[in-house]
């Protein structure tokens, strides 16, 4: 069933290139959170060392580029929404495309991460489906998570991202109509599920992003409260961080770096990239940003962001 829908969805929903993307939307007056939140950035230090870059692929009409990843050779891989590409392209640093696939398999995708063992996951926000591939595109195993509603409004219903502990169970979050996070064992074995539609710690309202730093802690972008809480892996409540309209995190080692906005703003309004420390909460680092969604960090230290200004998505390299 979701192959023959697909075509409808991407056609009439979610078909989205560049010339057809949205202006930066108007901006409200700062409120009393934008404010704090932008004297907190203002105080951090900016990374200068990184600039950005459009991602383009010659030769290929890309639509929106909802997230971006990467392995550990350097491999970006991107998370498209247009009928005229696979969903999921493989590039190298000049746009190459070395390897693509998923045609069929999606209604809405949403989130891309590749796997400590280097296998490719994505979630879709409609279907529910989280699916695990080989660095080639072979299925290797496609969890149903189910429980969304029906119809699907707006085909934003279900799962949004993925994350990986150490002993090899998976932490999914589920946001678009859910307000849970679930958890699964390396083989798609249900273990339990957490989480409540609320403001208070705990509850969430639309968990957009997930990701678990060495310390096993789970942080989880609960986007329209405006904050990220964070979990131990039974979802044991263990604080939060305010940065705004968070929608995508990364961990990396001692930090955790946020995509995110102010709060009161419309979606796409210019915010950052924020490196945080995971041990203060405090911010170590901002790199200004627009088109937030989702990100990566690379090997290399450079970032990662779709689907980023007027719907190009960025990589930020090193400056030379």
């Amino acid at each position: 069933m979701r192959r023959l829908m697909l075509g409808l969805f991407v056609v009439t929903a979610v078909a989205v290139s560049a010339a057809q993307a949205p202006p930066v939307p108007a901006q409200k007056p700062p409120d009393e959170a934008e404010t704090t939140l932008r004297a907190a950035v203002a105080a951090a230090p900016v990374l200068r060392d990184l600039e950005a870059t459009g991602i383009t692929v010659p030769g290929v009409e890309l639509g929106m580029v909802s997230w971006v990843t990467s392995a550990k050779d350097g491999t970006v891989y991107l998370l498209q929404r247009g009928d005229k590409a696979d969903p999921i392209l493989a590039i190298d640093r000049a746009g190459k495309v070395l390897r693509s696939w998923g045609k069929g398999r999606y209604v809405m995708p949403h989130a891309i991460r590749v796997d400590p063992q280097g296998n490719v996951w994505t979630t879709d926000a409609a279907s529910s489906h989280v699916t695990k591939y080989s660095t080639t595109g072979e299925v290797l195993l496609d969890i149903e998570v189910g429980g969304q509603p029906t119809p699907c409004r707006n085909n934003f219903c279900s799962t949004t991202d993925i994350a990986f502990a150490t002993n090899g169970h998976l932490f999914i979050s589920d946001g678009y109509a859910n307000a849970r996070v679930l958890e699964y064992t390396a083989d798609g074995k249900k273990v339990r599920e957490w989480g409540t539609p609320g403001k208070g710690p705990g509850q969430f309202v639309l968990p957009h992003s997930i990701q678990i730093d060495p310390a096993g802690v789970v942080y989880v972008a609960d986007r329209e409260n405006g904050r990220v809480q964070r979990f131990d892996q039974t979802g044991k409540y263990l604080g939060e961080w305010v940065y705004g309209k968070t929608f995508g995190l990364k961990a990396d080692g001692a930090f955790m770096w946020l995509s995110t906005q102010p709060l009161q703003q419309a979606n796409l309004s210019p915010g950052w990239l924020l490196k945080v420390d995971t041990k203060t909460g405090r911010i170590a680092g901002a790199v200004p940003a627009q088109g937030i969604h989702g990100m990566d960090v690379m090997a290399n230290g450079e970032l990662l962001l779709g689907p980023g200004p007027g719907f190009v998505a960025q990589w930020y390299r090193r400056v030379r």
